[in-house]
């Protein structure tokens, strides 16, 4: 499996083909600018004014882990969207390692646990097979009655979070500038407002986590997108 279905954004990939800077794959142009995701008027760029308080509580009458499961599809399906529309600029070649910026190089582990450097389009379809597997796993997400969620429940959605979280960070430290070309800036940063209210909730992702976006959350809290 992989994020190639971009949901009709295809269209789009042309217009980001006339950028200057296609033949590249980093929106930091060098390690003492400041990222072009931090920088105004872009980072203020949102769909809506205020924040996702009253969107991420769990509604009354609904079951955690159903709440968790349905947010969990749903970040997973909207994710793949923005990266099919710029999945042609993150190649072997532009992305050589699944990173988030200077210093942040993220590893695989594979069946044997062991940690492998990759590409960063190889990583993220290791990732989105993985994920997608868990989700039409019905022991682990139980869509018939009568089925239960597994006791790990929770720890299995803090792991899917922790991997969508590091597919954001490639995006914003290395493919933003794909992301401005289409136009695309409030619509991804509304996303990725939304996904941090709802792990900070239900306390899905550690601070170390967060680290290669910390600014970046830091400003939406100021900004009180995140409350």
């Amino acid at each position: 499996m992989s994020f190639l279905n971009n949901f009709g954004l295809g269209s789009k990939r042309k217009q980001a083909n006339k950028t200057k800077s296609s033949s590249s794959s980093s929106s930091t142009t060098s390690l003492h600018s400041k990222p072009l995701f931090l920088c105004y008027p872009y980072v203020t760029h949102m769909l809506v004014k205020g924040n996702f308080k009253t969107i991420i509580e769990l509604p009354k009458y609904v079951d955690a882990n159903e709440w968790l499961a349905f947010n969990t599809f749903e970040f997973f399906n909207l994710i793949n969207l923005f990266y099919g529309s710029i999945t042609d600029f993150c190649s072997s070649q532009t992305c050589p390692c699944m990173s988030a910026g200077p210093g942040v190089e993220y590893t695989w582990s594979d069946a044997q646990s062991k940690k492998i450097k990759l590409p960063a389009p190889q990583y993220i379809d290791y990732m989105a097979t993985s994920i997608q597997n868990m989700l039409h796993d019905e022991s682990i997400f139980p869509t018939k009655a009568g089925r239960e969620f597994p006791r790990e429940f929770p720890t299995i959605i803090k792991r899917i979070f922790g991997q969508l979280f590091r597919l954001f960070a490639h995006i914003y430290h290395h493919h933003y500038d794909k992301i401005l070309s289409l136009n695309q800036e409030p619509h991804f940063n509304s996303l990725f407002a939304h996904f941090i209210s709802f792990a900070r909730e239900f306390n899905l992702l550690d601070k170390k986590e967060i680290q290669p976006l910390q600014e970046l959350v830091d400003i939406m809290i100021r900004n009180g997108v995140l409350s």
